[in-house]
């Protein structure tokens, strides 16, 4: 036997019989090494069956092959048949002169010579004759029976499969037909993707109707109390008016005495006017604060409230001057305060929480309606007040700052000093290309691929901005938010991972509740934001969402770019009002405006006005800019918007008065010098005429000249070392770490994972009709694939097997693109706001796992009973599991570091490529070594090892030389499994990793 297999590794100069051995060779031939005859050795002669090398001679007793055995050409003995084989003994054909069923010849000239047993046993196509045919089977090498009907027999089959039930098995089939199962498997498993998506869009639905129902309970109680307060205290005050009115009267008839004090200022029933106010609305346990006026050193005392001569100080400033009042000064006397929840209160259910949140905003309304207008008695009111909470203070100062382009040495902005004041809203604006958006990133850390100068202060000191991430919010000029979400999901998702951690319930729900009131989006609440191809709620909606966003954080400090770009002017006056509010409670607020109206510009606390090329033109407060400019001889005309008619003179639009003998371009030399400011040298020749004559400055006609005279090489080597610059600057800003002074817990990683799945089981919740979609198509391309590419048993399948790696691969990589192609813009804002980015990428991926699991169940439900192949369905189900693991990590390393469109076309190349070098026959070493790096050639040798395993027997030959031909081991089945997962777990982590180092700022 081992003398018959090693034959096949060293073939013979004869391709008709085995190679000259003791027996059989050219001096001798005996008998016996005919085709289908064996021979004996002598009685006396010693046998070692376990040498294979020293053949005994057999040349005694020559006869035909006996029944059940194979003799093949060229050696004498006589080898058993293998199970599975159907060996009789051969019956000769006049006509043909061969011996029937075998395909070998008598030869000529030797009558003595019949027909015997079989003469060869190898592979399925070079030895089919002795394989047992399909439809029958063979217990033994000598008997073969036909398949019975409810039975089934493969070719080799050794004894009758029972069919499943509810299939059809007539007599003598082959194969079962498992169709039904298939169509049952479908049916079963669509009934559970309904019942899953039914159902948790069903408790979704409940959940947020019963939210709603406590809601608008809760509100619609706290409105009927605010009116019986408000009813309550008429009634007071007409008592008192009555009472204060018969107390003159009585004093006038029975006494001749005046009275200087107001009639307000008496107590009316032995009752105080504390005691009175306090009857409207119960006590607040908030925390302390202090007040005093702003100064450009802020430096309040902590823990201490002002006495009553500070308080008398502030009403005499405010007489004296109340243009020149800065405002209050606020800060917090505990900074480890977390909320302002009454103590000793716990609320439990959504009804007492929501109870508690209206009352606290109606209190709130009837508070700036009393302080309506910020009038002296508003102000006077609202800095006494102690029921506003406060929040830790950052004021932001800034001196020389210069930012200039590395590419084109180019300033972005030039010399910017000033400073931006806690608890003020600031405007910053300018024509286009005044560097606007520049300023406002550089104040927020996130200048790339430029080169800064100058200084940034936060508090006085000289700290990292970043330092302060946790409190502060910037609103990006585009509408960064998930369009297939609500209104309310996105604000509670960005409360939720940016609120302290151990705030409490009813306050997150009271500071959401406030963002939606304040920002006059109660009414779309429940709806969703829309994307392009969806419509969801209108444009100055979402722009205010997208405000609401940083609002619901509760920052510090607050840098909107241009949040009322397409804005009307009610929902701009309406988004300043929300912002006012924020401004009460110490926040530090800096936006850029685009022509605002003259409502909305007599709404700013302060004015940041930007020439072209980022020189400041004026910073100060926005009331006294037309006396600044009034000054310089530039007076805004009647009828005349005065930020319209700056900005136009700065562009260039309009020309100043003659009289005035200013020239636009001189302004940002008149602020530096009414300042005291360094101007810079090439500057210089505008403010020759103002105080003493200069040359024009010559450096820069120098660097000019530089410029002119670059070579195109010096160009090129000059823009692609800027290119390189820029992206290390984004990738050292990516991995930027500072020490955390907000004194902000947020959530951690394992929470913020857990609100992550919440919102991503959302989004595809309702992104089902795509789902359902990719399932479909799965559905076609498993019947299709299965019933074109039949199992074929001498390769074991491996040509639907490569079809199926193919298909699969292409259409789960399309889909995986989706979990972060789409939502790149949200994501770099995000983790921008120091939200985790593992969170993030992780709950992506657990949500990913389930159509991981049920992807392969719904191809293999067609193409397994299409093909019906050898191998189990685990088996299968496990290999295409691990592969659509596999591919799915390499989708997201694709998905983000490419943009939609190549990655979608590297999505269909990749399988095909890869799948065509692993299947490249007469492969040299190097396309080895890379076609191991390929998953196909995995995928491809765990789906033929699962089917080969089941083929044994008469197939062991045809099993061995199809493993050996294509370089597969039958024992590396789990090895390819592992691989295919390192391969989809290596190519997460780098997509993780291009995640947080190519993320934009």
């Amino acid at each position: 036997m081992r003398f018959y297999f090693n034959s096949f590794f060293e073939p013979s100069t004869q391709d008709n019989y085995l190679k000259p051995n003791k027996n059989c060779n050219l001096t001798s031939w005996f008998s016996g090494c005919e085709p289908g005859w064996a021979c004996s050795i002598g009685q006396d002669q010693p046998v070692d069956l376990e040498n294979s090398r020293n053949i005994p001679a057999r040349t005694h007793n020559c006869h035909a092959c006996c029944e059940g055995f194979f003799c093949p050409h060229g050696i004498t003995c006589m080898i058993p048949c293998p199970l599975g084989s159907y060996c009789p003994l051969a019956k000769l054909n006049k006509t043909t002169g061969v011996c029937e069923p075998y395909h070998y010849q008598l030869p000529p000239r030797q009558p003595n010579l019949t027909c015997g047993g079989a003469n060869i046993w190898a592979d399925v196509g070079s030895s089919s004759e002795i394989f047992c045919s399909a439809g029958s089977y063979c217990p033994t090498t000598v008997q073969k029976n036909s398949c019975s009907s409810g039975n089934y027999c493969r070719m080799g089959s050794t004894s009758e499969k029972r069919c499943f039930k509810l299939t059809s098995c007539k007599a003598n089939s082959t194969s079962q037909n498992i169709h039904a199962y298939g169509i049952m498997l479908i049916a079963a498993l669509t009934t559970v993707l309904l019942i899953i998506y039914n159902c948790s869009d069903q408790v979704i639905t409940t959940r947020e109707r019963r939210l709603a129902k406590s809601r608008e309970t809760a509100a619609r109680s706290a409105r009927e109390t605010a009116r019986a307060h408000q009813r309550w205290k008429a009634a007071k005050d007409a008592a008192k008016k009555h009472a204060s009115g018969l107390q003159a009267h009585l004093s006038r008839t029975f006494s001749r005495k005046k009275y200087g004090k107001h009639p307000e200022q008496l107590k009316i029933l032995n009752q105080d006017k504390s005691d009175m106010e306090d009857d409207l609305y119960p006590p607040s346990h908030s925390s302390t604060f202090s007040v005093s006026t702003s100064l450009p050193s802020s430096a309040p005392s902590k823990g201490k409230k002002k006495e009553p001569g500070d308080l008398m100080q502030v009403m005499h400033e405010i007489e004296y001057d109340p243009d020149g009042y800065e405002g209050i000064n606020l800060e917090i006397a505990d900074p480890n305060a977390t909320g302002h929840m009454p103590k000793g209160e716990q609320m439990t259910t959504n009804t007492q929480i929501f109870k508690y949140a209206y009352a606290q905003i109606e209190k709130e309304k009837a508070m700036e309606l009393a302080n309506k207008n910020l009038t002296f008695s508003g102000v006077v009111k609202m800095a006494t007040n102690s029921e506003i909470k406060r929040r830790p203070l950052i004021e932001i100062s800034f001196k020389d700052l210069t930012l200039t382009l590395k590419a084109k040495n180019k300033h972005l902005l030039r010399g910017v000093t000033g400073i931006i004041k806690p608890g003020r809203i600031t405007a910053v604006m300018g024509p286009s290309g005044a560097g606007k958006t520049t300023f406002l990133s550089a104040l927020a850390g996130k200048p790339t691929g430029c080169r800064m100068t100058g200084l940034i202060l936060i508090n006085g000191k000289n700290q990292s901005i970043h330092s302060y991430k946790k409190i502060i919010g910037f609103v990006p000029q585009d509408d960064i938010v998930h369009g297939n979400l609500t209104v309310e999901e996105n604000l509670w998702f960005s409360a939720h991972c940016r609120l302290s951690a151990d705030l409490p319930k009813p306050d997150k729900v009271l500071i959401v509740e406030r963002v939606i009131e304040s920002l006059g989006l109660r009414t779309v609440r429940d709806c969703l934001v829309g994307t392009v191809e969806k419509r969801g709620i209108s444009g100055g909606q979402r722009k205010r969402v997208n405000v609401g966003l940083e609002m619901v954080m509760e920052p510090s400090l607050l840098i909107l770019d241009e949040p009322t770009s397409g804005l009307d002017s009610a929902s701009s006056q309406l988004l300043l009002k929300a912002l006012r509010r924020e401004a009460l409670e110490g926040v530090n607020i800096c936006m850029v405006v685009h022509q605002p109206s003259y409502t909305l510009f007599k709404m700013f606390d302060d004015l940041v006005l930007l020439a072209k090329g980022g020189l400041i033109v004026y910073h100060g407060p926005a009331r006294k800019v037309e006396e600044y400019f009034a000054g310089l001889g530039i007076n805004v005309p009647e009828r005349v918007n005065p930020p319209d008619h700056y900005i136009d003179i700065l562009e260039g639009i309009v020309v100043p008065s003659a009289s005035s003998g200013v020239n636009y371009k001189e302004l940002p030399v008149r602020w530096m010098l009414h300042n005291g400011y360094p101007i810079p040298p090439d500057m210089l020749q505008f403010a020759a005429g103002l105080e003493s004559p200069v040359n024009p400055a010559h450096e820069s006609n120098l660097g000019d000249a530089g410029m002119e005279e670059q070579s195109f090489a010096g160009e090129l080597w000059q823009d692609m070392k800027s290119h390189v610059e820029l992206h290390k600057d984004k990738i050292r800003h990516n991995f930027l770490k500072s020490r955390d002074l907000s004194n902000r817990r947020t959530p951690g990683v394992f929470r913020q994972y857990k609100y992550f799945l919440g919102r991503v089981g959302k989004q595809r919740l309702r992104e089902a009709k795509i789902q359902a979609t990719d399932y479909l198509i799965l559905l076609l391309a498993g019947a299709c694939l299965g019933s074109l590419a039949k199992v074929n048993d001498q390769n074991f399948g491996a040509a639907g097997y490569t079809y199926t790696i193919i298909a699969v691969s292409l259409l789960c990589k399309i889909a995986a693109l989706r979990s972060f192609s789409l939502d790149k813009l949200q994501y770099w804002r995000e983790s921008a706001s120091g939200i985790s980015s593992l969170a993030y990428f992780l709950a992506k991926d657990t949500i990913d796992h389930f159509n991981t699991l049920i992807k392969p169940v719904l191809y293999l439900s067609m193409f397994y009973s299409f093909t019906n192949p050898r191998s189990s369905f685990t088996d299968n189900y496990i290999v295409l599991l691990c592969l659509i693991y596999c591919v799915t990590g390499i989708a997201y390393a694709m998905a983000i570091f490419f943009e939609p469109g190549p990655a979608q076309l590297w999505s269909v190349l990749l399988p095909v490529v890869l799948t065509l070098i692993a299947t490249q026959a007469n492969q040299s070493n190097t396309l080895k070594n890379i076609a191991n790096l390929c998953y196909p050639k995995w995928a491809l040798e765990a789906f033929v090892i699962a089917n080969a395993e089941r083929y044994y027997g008469v197939w062991l030959i045809t099993r061995c030389g199809m493993l050996l031909k294509s370089g597969y081991n039958l024992h590396h089945w789990g090895l390819c499994i592992s691989i295919l997962i390192l391969i989809g777990m290596v190519t997460r982590f780098l997509a993780f990793f291009g995640m947080i180092t190519l993320k934009k700022k």
